[in-house]
Formats: C-alpha cells, sequence, structure tokens
C-alpha cells in the first residue's frame, strides 16, 4: 500500500477529478469508467481508510437509477437507458464533489491524522484514556499523603492494570549527555513516555528535572506525560506548566492531593 504525502495526495485527488470528463464521455460501466472508480477506491483507500466517509460514500454509488418510475411510450428500454444515464452523470458530480471535500480536509489537517479504520479509532482511544488515567482516578486511590514517588507510580500501574493497558516499565534506558535516563512507563505503539514524579518540596527544582528530561526523551519518543503529585508546594499551576508549553507533544498534568 502506498504512502501519501500531504502534496502527494492532494495531487492525486485532483488528478482523479480532471479524469471525470473523460469517464463522462465514456459512459457508464464503459472501460474508463471502471478503471477510475478502481483507482479512486484504492487511493482513497490508501490517503483516509476504508472507514473513512469518503470511501464508504463512493463505495456505495450505485451509478444507475434506483427505485421505481412511471414510463410512458413503447420504447421502454430507451426510457430505462436514459435515466441510467442521467443517473450516471449526476453522480459524477458528486463524485467530483466528494473528492473536493476530501482535498479541503487534507489542505486543513495533517496527513497522520485523516486515515481512519478500526484499529485507528480504538488506538486513539485507548492513548486518549491513558492521557486522561491519573487526572481523573489517581487521586481517589490516594488516601494518605505519600511519601516516596514509587508509592504513586505504583498506584498508576494499578490503573494500567485495571484498564488491560499495556505497557512498560521502566524502559527503555536512554543514554544522553553521559547520563542515563528511564522513563517510569512507556507506550511503545503510541511513541509515548510517562515520568511520575512527586513534589514534595521546592517546584524549581522540580522544574530542572523535567526540562532535562524533556531533552533525554525526546530523543526517543514522540510524545512525553508527565504526572506530578503534588502535596502544595506548586502554587500557581498555570505558571508552573507554561515553561513546557514551548515544546511540541508535552503533557504536564498536576495532582493536588
Amino acid at each position: 500500500m502506498k504512502k501519501w504525502n500531504k502534496q502527494e495526495a492532494i495531487e492525486g485527488l485532483k488528478e482523479l477529478i480532471n479524469k471525470l470528463s473523460l469517464v463522462r464521455q465514456s459512459g457508464r460501466s464503459s472501460q474508463e469508467h471502471i478503471r477510475w472508480l478502481a483507482n479512486s477506491l484504492r487511493i482513497l483507500e490508501e490517503i483516509f481508510g476504508k472507514n473513512s466517509r469518503y470511501y464508504q460514500t463512493l463505495s456505495n454509488f450505485s451509478w444507475s437509477e434506483t427505485g421505481s418510475r412511471v414510463i410512458h411510450g413503447w420504447d421502454i428500454e430507451y426510457q430505462i437507458e436514459q435515466g441510467h444515464k442521467l443517473a450516471f452523470l449526476n453522480q459524477t458530480q458528486q463524485a467530483e464533489g466528494l473528492l473536493l471535500a476530501a482535498i479541503d480536509q487534507l489542505r486543513e489537517s495533517e496527513i497522520t491524522d485523516v486515515y481512519e479504520d478500526n484499529n485507528s479509532i480504538s488506538e486513539a482511544s485507548e492513548l486518549v484514556a491513558i492521557i486522561n488515567l491519573a487526572e481523573k482516578k489517581l487521586r481517589k486511590l490516594m488516601r494518605e499523603a505519600p511519601t516516596k514517588e514509587k508509592e504513586v507510580q505504583d498506584k498508576y500501574e494499578d490503573l494500567l492494570l485495571a484498564n488491560d493497558i499495556e505497557y512498560a516499565k521502566e524502559f527503555p534506558h536512554i543514554m544522553f549527555s553521559s547520563k542515563q535516563y528511564i522513563p517510569d512507563f512507556s507506550f511503545e505503539k503510541y511513541s509515548l513516555a510517562v515520568e511520575i514524579k512527586l513534589c514534595k518540596s521546592d517546584e524549581k527544582s522540580l522544574i530542572a528535572q523535567l526540562n532535562d528530561d524533556i531533552i533525554a526523551y525526546k530523543t526517543k519518543f514522540k510524545s512525553l506525560l508527565f504526572i506530578i503529585y503534588d502535596l502544595g508546594n506548586i502554587r500557581d499551576i498555570d505558571t508552573f506548566k507554561q515553561s513546557f508549553e514551548q515544546f511540541d507533544d508535552v503533557i504536564v498534568q498536576i495532582i493536588k492531593h
């Protein structure tokens, strides 16, 4: 299956639109029509996936008149064929509009964001669950204020296990600037590392830790999630997070005890 970049995908869809004039001239079920339809479905599947509205809509076109109607006169076959021809021409117009809408979405999105299938939908849901897990449920598990970071890590791991989420613990080991960095949890298929911190004292040293971790972990992972369990030392959450907003795909969650 071809891997498309954004510009190639847009140009590919434009080419399909340009070929519609020849399809209209050749007629319904002609060689050109069948070839164009097969290529269009293949390209839409490669770019957007079989579950996308574009693939599903085009694959369900009848290219003929459906339903019943009253026919007057003796030449019934001719009138039926004329009805099919008109429906075919109308659906080529609809196909053009569909492809133009697909181009609009590509221009407004990244190529990696437009592909849809059952796996991508379920994986996206799981990734959201991983990101939201600590904010929604971690505090409820901490009946007493933790004294060690490992206590928070263990409770987070309990949440992962309870939700049947696959993960790696304390893996991989990353060497950066003569120092070894090991994320608390990692999720390889999402290229996500999760680091858990217990804030028991001055937030300044914690900020320095996070900055070091970001630089090191970004050599291996696309996304980073920092879960900070705060015992009352972070006074302004927005100000604390602001210093990390310059980094792409870095999420900082602060859980107040």
